[in-house]
């Protein structure tokens, strides 16, 4: 009998993923189900051979009988407990594992996706896959007690078997073109889910401005979430159609065989009443695992599909393609004295059909030192966001290169070249604990740092959390800046972080927190727009179109604020 086709590359490689990680958990459950499977069949041969015996039934099939239904109990008991461990351990280690591969993907390849596509794959895909490996004791089970059944029908009659074995393959034939246009439709089901996530993801974050627009509301919820609410219902319903076709033709194809056996078999091929009896018992019998592997199908085949979106996204899960992690990424950071040295660095973007240009940044040849504030202005569009993910290691520079203190940075060292900034970004995300500081840094440090941006009154830090991140959007980015600071690296770079800041925190920011890191050694990179300040600098770069060029430094202003001392974390150890 047929068992549920997948195509060959993808099978194999969804297979190859079955069995990594917990290879002697998945051995054992396997192992397991097969001793099962055939003591299933042992069950049935003794049954068959017992009903046909006129007399009394010998010791030893009695033996046979009660040993092998030990057997199946026992090692379907096994199976279940295996199961259950194995399962809770595979969706823990999935789970953990996925994150780590996308902390570990280009950012670039997580922007391409965009946020949906990647929580759904954190989410439904990492549940499909989680379910598809839960079904490796069953699916052990019943292939097994198939794979029995068969044996034990060529036993009873060559010919016949072989009559079965040709039915058989005609019926896949059509079974295979069915589960192909199945696996289709779940791809086609995935893509909706994922559709849907974006706007119910629209629906939370853009909740203000929705409440204050009845029609744009009302048709956000009726076009955008009720079309493709019903998009991803009719793809549920097409992919479930599909596969009670294919369910349809299993039951029409297993049936049709009962029926040959029963009226063609006897006229054709000389069967005992036996092997007669035996080939309708034998058949009747596999019905129950039959029809458990196909229920099996939508489990694979979600499976399947969402390990092809993990490939699809970049984050391969086998180890052969593990993301690089030598001993480069063990390095510490570098201290002292440091220079970043940008040598023909350019970006470009990927091209979109419905963009007549397209937009680069660079080539840009520029160096950044330890002990300097530089300025970086630009208009809208000019590159500056792109600019500083490129100069943190967010992005490698498509040619050209980056060094650090004259050393090349490559795909190996790219990870330990981002440790060396601190960085509070225009679309920060406020972490409330605060991980991967030391925790002698912590304390006095962190409270001098709340005290001087004024938001002592509102937060205080427990251990390594903050109280609260429950603030409005100028107090959370003030509670970022603490958080960067606390860092303690040798740059830092501070993307627009004044731009919604009251003057009072402007002055204290240009005046007392740039300066007094800049007299700790550290290099500092600001982008902003406040030429006010541009005289506290060292350099000002501007960019344009993706161009960068250096500025003459303004002379101070008549309204130039006084530098004053700061209270900012003490250096570190080694810190000059």
């Amino acid at each position: 009998m047929s068992a549920p086709y997948l195509p060959a590359k993808a099978s194999s490689r969804f297979v190859m993923f079955l069995f990594e990680g917990a290879r002697p958990m998945v051995y054992l459950m396997a192992l397991t189900g097969l001793v099962a499977g055939l003591s299933s069949v042992g069950l049935l041969a003794i049954i068959n051979r017992i009903l046909s015996m006129p007399a009394s039934v010998p010791a030893t099939l009695a033996a046979g009988f009660i040993g092998l239904m030990a057997a199946k109990v026992f090692t379907n008991w096994l199976s279940q407990i295996l199961l259950v461990k194995f399962a809770q351990e595979a969706i823990l280690k999935i789970g953990l594992r996925l994150c780590r591969k996308v902390i570990q993907a280009p950012l670039r390849v997580l922007e391409r996706q965009g946020t949906p596509q990647v929580l759904t794959t954190l989410t439904d895909d990492t549940s499909a896959l989680a379910w598809s490996l839960q079904s490796l004791p069953a699916l052990a089970i019943n292939v097994a007690t198939l794979a029995g059944c068969s044996l034990y029908l060529a036993w009873l009659s060559w010919p016949a078997f072989a009559a079965v074995l040709v039915l058989t393959f005609v019926g896949f034939i059509g079974y295979r073109r069915l589960y192909r246009r199945f696996l289709k439709s779940n791809q086609a089901v995935r893509e909706g889910r994922a559709a849907l996530f974006g706007h119910f993801r629209g629906l939370t974050e853009g909740m203000k401005e929705l409440m204050l627009h009845r029609s744009r509301r009302e048709g956000f919820v009726s076009v955008e979430i009720e079309g493709a609410a019903r998009t991803l219902r009719d793809q549920n319903l097409f992919a479930t159609r599909q596969y009670l076709a294919a369910e349809a033709w299993t039951q029409t194809l297993f049936y049709g065989l009962v029926g040959v056996i029963l009226l063609v078999f006897p006229g054709v091929l000389t069967l005992s009443s036996e092997s007669l009896r035996g080939y309708v018992f034998a058949m009747l019998y596999m019905v129950s695992p039959m029809w458990a592997l196909i229920g099996m199908l939508p489990t694979l085949s979600r499976g399947q599909v969402a390990l092809a979106k993990l490939d699809e996204l970049g984050l391969q899960l086998d180890e052969a393609t593990r993301h690089e992690e030598g001993a480069h990424s063990l390095r510490p950071a570098t201290t002292g004295v440091l220079r970043v040295d940008l040598v023909g660095a350019s970006f470009q973007y990927d091209i979109e059909p419905a963009q007549d240009r397209h937009f680069a940044l660079g080539p840009i040849t520029a160096s950044l030192m330890s002990g300097e504030l530089v300025f970086v202005i630009g208009g809208n569009g000019s590159g500056k966001s792109t600019f500083v993910k490129m100069l943190v290691g967010l992005y490698s520079p498509q040619s050209g290169e980056i060094r650090l203190n004259g050393e090349v940075i490559s795909s190996a060292t790219q990870d330990w070249y981002r440790q060396h900034f601190s960085v509070v970004f225009s679309d920060f995300f406020l972490f409330k604990k605060l991980l991967g500081i030391d925790p002698a840094v912590l304390g006095q440090s962190a409270q001098d740092c709340l005290r001087l941006l004024q938001i002592d009154h509102k937060v205080r830090i427990d251990g390594d959390t903050f109280s609260t991140v429950d603030l409005s959007q100028g107090q959370k980015k003030r509670l970022a800046l603490v958080a960067a600071l606390l860092d303690d690296r040798p740059f830092y770079v501070f993307d627009e972080w004044a731009a919604d800041q009251d003057p009072q925190y402007k002055e204290i920011f240009y005046g007392h927190l740039l300066p007094a890191l800049r007299q700790r050694g550290k290099g500092v990179i600001v982008v902003t727009h406040d030429d006010r300040y541009f005289h506290l600098g060292d350099r000002v770069l501007k960019l344009d179109e993706g161009r960068m060029t250096e500025q003459s430094r303004p002379q101070p202003q008549g309204n130039g604020i006084v530098q004053r001392p700061a209270l900012v974390p003490p250096a570190a150890a080694g810190d000059t």
